[in-house]
């Protein structure tokens, strides 16, 4: 994009990798449902203690709601990037990545059925602390009967405290019915979640099942080229080995005919011939001539070290 694109505020060209952002979204959502999972597992540990109260039971609620539905868009993310691993040709490491991820998601979610199954027990056995309202259980024959020596206005008063204490435990009763109601709505929901989570687990079980086939297949291949490499890697070094041996074999048979020109002497077959009564072959005429050659070298170099000195 160029810098007047940016000034007249064009939209930015997307040039990230679809598959990419998927594996992405299936990363951020197990992180977000690891967490609210430990959020939800301390809520869960409350229940049945001084601390359940309707403010908790809605949180717990809401906290559950918020999990399912992180769980199935994790889900789908997962779906759509293992589609996209067998139907376009990816790189082995994202094969890998998204495998790993999938077995992350299955152990996040398994964490979150125990959870499940423990908050279904718990809010089935106990229901939340509701702090009631000190009310008389019952009045004193004084305190019902309407004095007559009391003036008018405290007579309004006393009929009109009397009117909101009943008032009061009607309002506790209704409270009490809807907490019982409200209480069995989150039991079903519970309950409804929990097969619905199942069956996401059940898809999930069959995915990482693939997935892990597929890092089979992916570590047979790297095994195999491993292997290739260091078979085709022996046999280099085996026909450096060869060759290197045929060439010492070229230098040695190519050594003598640099002594070879010395044959053509008559002088040195004939002193030779002299020397041990006898001809010899021209190959050993050589040898021992290039022998010679070197005693005389040597024997020079010691003469010129001496004088020197």
């Amino acid at each position: 994009m160029s810098f007047q694109d940016l000034e007249a505020g064009r939209p930015m060209s997307s040039r990230r990798d679809p598959t990419q952002d998927a594996s992405q979204a299936v990363a951020s959502g197990i992180f977000q449902i690891n967490t609210a999972v430990s959020t939800f597992q301390r809520l869960v540990n409350t229940l049945g203690t001084p601390k359940d109260t309707p403010e908790l039971r809605e949180k717990l609620h809401k906290t559950r709601l918020h999990i399912g539905q992180v769980v199935k868009d994790t889900s789908a993310k997962l779906k759509q990037a293992s589609e996209t691993d067998h139907r376009t040709e990816v790189s082995a490491s994202k094969k890998i990545t998204d495998a790993k991820l999938a077995k992350d998601f299955q152990a996040v979610l398994k964490e979150f059925q125990k959870a499940q199954r423990l908050a279904a027990e718990r809010e089935t056995a106990y229901a939340p602390l509701v702090h009631q309202a000190v009310l008389p259980s019952s009045y004193t024959a004084s305190e019902i009967a309407v004095s007559s020596d009391k003036s008018p206005e405290q007579r309004a008063l006393l009929v009109e405290s009397r009117r909101q204490e009943v008032l009061l435990l009607d309002n506790e009763v209704a409270f009490n019915e809807a907490i019982i109601d409200e209480r069995e709505q989150g039991i079903h929901e519970i309950q409804q979640q929990i097969g619905e989570v199942n069956e996401i687990f059940k898809d999930l079980a069959v995915l990482v099942h693939e997935q892990g086939t597929v890092i089979d297949d992916i570590g047979a291949n790297i095994e195999g080229s491993h292997a290739a490499t260091a078979q085709g890697k022996s046999q280099l070094n085996q026909a450096a080995k060869t060759q290197k041996s045929n060439s010492s074999l070229v230098i040695y048979h190519k050594m003598p005919l640099r002594c070879a020109p010395l044959a053509h002497y008559p002088e040195v077959l004939n002193l030779l011939k002299f020397t041990i009564g006898f001809e010899v072959p021209l190959v050993v005429a050589i040898g021992v001539t290039c022998m010679l050659l070197v005693i005389f070298g040597i024997v020079i170099l010691i003469v010129v070290i001496v004088l020197v000195a």
